[in-house]
């Protein structure tokens, strides 16, 4: 399990408790996370999981595939140097205490 806090635009907290081997994008939508739509269920096609990470924690993820640079060029919100697809980012011991800012739209 990692603890995974996502800050909302308006700057409130939701926090969870993710199973490890879950993916971000699945955790926030199961949970009612508001601006994780995940439209396309997490297939990398839609760019509605946009998040946006510390850079401490952005190193901690490891770089993000071609594909997923190419999808953050289409997100509703302007991209930013630490943006991420939360449907790529797995839960796991290296994840706990995670924080993910959910950008303004």
């Amino acid at each position: 399990m990692a603890l995974i806090t996502w800050i909302l635009p308006d700057g409130s907290q939701h926090q969870a408790d993710v199973a490890d081997g879950t993916n971000l994008m699945l955790a926030a939508t199961f949970d009612g996370v508001r601006g994780i739509d995940g439209d396309c269920g997490g297939c990398l096609s839609c760019a509605t999981c946009h998040v946006v990470l510390e850079p401490t924690d952005f190193e901690r993820l490891g770089p993000r595939s071609k594909a997923e640079e190419a999808m953050l060029d289409l997100t509703y919100a302007p991209r930013e140097a630490t943006s991420r697809l939360s449907c790529q980012i797995v839960a796991g011991p290296a994840m706990d205490s995670l924080v993910v800012r959910v950008p303004a739209v």
